[in-house]
């Protein structure tokens, strides 16, 4: 099965299509860390965090992982845990237990799984309240990531663009 993120403002999987937003300057064939684009090309899905104070255990075939706080996502292009799950320890990262809902639910894909500094980092599928540009990631409304969680599997791909 395949996610095709078409354009800006639309996801589609299996017969269903949904409304999604991306990076605030669009889809860009050479990301880089920090340009507020999301990285067009074909990813695998890698893990689905969640928040389990606020959203029940889903129920998908994808690996899951509950979201603690002291949880974060390097990125820091000269750290050796760059675009990986990290403690929080270290100054440059993208914490995953927000105050805001956006990651309740998380799905990290592929991009940059070589960790090559500054070719970009946290690119994931996360929620949004108001379909406002992310600063390179892929988000929906908690409903539609729902539908979505019950159709993708570990074999599942995203093309993006």
């Amino acid at each position: 099965m395949i996610i095709h993120v078409k354009n800006k403002d639309t996801l589609i999987i299996d017969d269903f299509k949904f409304k999604c937003c991306i990076g605030k300057n669009g889809l860009n064939s050479n990301k880089k860390e920090g340009d507020l684009s999301t990285p067009k090309g074909f990813f695998n899905l890698k893990k689905l965090y969640f928040r389990k104070d606020r959203v029940d255990t889903p129920k998908c075939k994808i690996i899951k992982t509950i979201i603690k706080k002291n949880m974060a996502w390097c990125d820091d292009p000269k750290h050796k845990k760059y675009n990986k799950q990290i403690q929080i320890k270290t100054s440059s990262r993208e914490s995953l237990y927000r105050t805001d809902n956006i990651y309740d639910y998380v799905i990290t894909i592929s991009h940059n799984y070589k960790k090559i500094p500054h070719k970009g980092s946290a690119i994931f599928i996360h929620l949004t309240d108001n379909y406002k540009p992310t600063a390179g990631c892929i988000a929906l409304k908690k409903k539609d990531f729902e539908i979505l969680l019950k159709l993708i599997d570990k074999k599942t791909k995203i093309k993006i663009g």
